[in-house]
C-alpha cells in the first residue's frame, strides 16, 4: 500500500527526515514513537500534502502513484487521511455540510457518483452508530466549542465517513484524559480493516494499550533508531527516550528500515546502528 524508499525532507532548509524507508501493508498498524522534533509529524504532514517541506531526495509510492507528484487533494481522494494533532475550528460550517462536501469531492475526483442528501443521512447514521456517537455532533459547527476529547472524536467521525485507505494519526492522544482516550481509542479500532492501514504517531505508550500496533519504530533526530513489537513501546514508557540516544545514527549516513509485515521474528529485531533513519 505505502511504500517509502530512502526519503529526506527539510524545512527552511533544515534537514529533518534522513533516510526513511518503510513498507506499510494493507490492514497494519503501524506506531511511530519519539521525543519532540524527532521528525514524527514532519513524516505525516509530508504524506498529507502540507506546504513547506521539500523532498530532497527519496520516493513515495501509494497504492502504486508517486505519492508526492499528487496535490494534497488528490492525496486525499486517493485515500489518505490525515488527523492533526490540533483539529481546526471552523466556525458557521455545519459538519453535515462540510463531510458531505469533502465525501463528494473525493468521490467525484474518483469518478464515483456523488451522495445526494438521503444517501448520506443514511451513511453518517450508520457511522455515528458504529462509533457510538451522538447525532447531535451531525448539527454542531466544525470542532466550533468542542472540548479537546469532542475534536479528536469529531476527527474519527470524518475518517469513518470518508474511509481512507491510510490513516495518520498524529499525536490523537495529546491532551485527552483516560475516558477521552478511550473513547478515541474504540472508534479507531471499531474502523480497523483488512483494507485499511494506520500510522499511529505518538509520544506515550498508553494509546498503545488500547490501540494494538503492529509494529512500533522509534524516531529519534530524524532517524529510526529502533523497530520492534509492542513490547517496544513498554520498554520507552521505563527507560523514556533517553536510552535512544547513542542508537542515533551518524550524521550523513544513509539509513534506512524496511517493514515486510507483522511477523513477530521482524517486529523484535532492533534495527542496525546506522542503517536505519526516519
Amino acid at each position: 500500500m505505502l511504500k517509502i524508499d530512502n526519503l529526506h525532507a527539510s524545512i527552511n532548509e533544515r534537514a529533518i527526515l534522513k533516510g526513511l524507508s518503510l513498507d506499510v501493508k494493507p490492514g497494519e498498524v503501524h506506531a511511530i514513537m519519539g521525543p519532540n522534533g524527532a521528525g514524527k509529524s514532519t513524516l505525516g504532514n509530508l504524506l498529507s500534502g502540507r506546504d513547506g517541506y521539500e523532498v530532497t531526495d527519496g520516493t513515495v509510492t501509494f497504492d502504486g502513484q508517486d505519492l508526492l507528484a499528487l496535490e494534497p487533494e488528490e492525496r486525499a481522494a486517493a485515500g489518505v487521511f490525515l488527523a492533526f494533532q490540533y483539529p481546526v475550528e471552523i466556525a458557521g460550517v455545519n459538519n453535515t455540510y462540510f463531510l458531505r462536501s469533502a465525501l463528494n469531492a473525493q468521490r467525484k475526483a474518483r469518478g464515483e457518483a456523488e451522495l445526494d442528501s438521503m444517501q448520506f443521512l443514511k451513511l453518517v447514521r450508520e457511522k455515528l452508530s458504529v462509533l457510538h456517537l451522538d447525532d447531535r455532533l451531525l448539527h454542531r459547527g466544525v470542532n466550533e466549542g468542542f472540548s479537546g476529547g469532542e475534536k479528536k472524536r469529531n476527527e474519527i467521525f470524518q475518517l469513518a465517513v470518508l474511509e481512507p485507505k491510510l490513516a495518520i494519526l498524529d499525536e490523537t492522544d495529546s491532551g485527552l484524559d483516560i475516558d477521552a482516550l478511550k473513547h478515541v481509542a474504540d472508534g479507531v479500532n471499531a474502523l480497523r480493516s483488512p483494507d485499511r492501514a494506520f500510522i499511529v504517531i505518538t509520544h506515550y505508550q498508553r494509546l498503545l494499550d488500547y490501540i494494538k500496533p503492529d509494529v512500533v519504530h522509534v524516531l529519534a533526530d530524524g532517524r529510526i533508531v529502533q523497530s520492534g513489537g509492542p513490547e517496544l513501546a513498554l520498554q520507552l514508557e521505563e527507560k523514556g527516550y533517553e536510552w535512544v540516544k547513542d542508537r542515533v545514527a551518524p550524521e550523513g549516513e544513509e539509513t534506512r528500515l524496511r517493514t515486510t509485515g507483522p511477523r513477530a521474528d521482524e517486529r523484535t529485531a532492533a534495527t542496525p546502528t546506522g542503517r536505519d533513519a526516519a
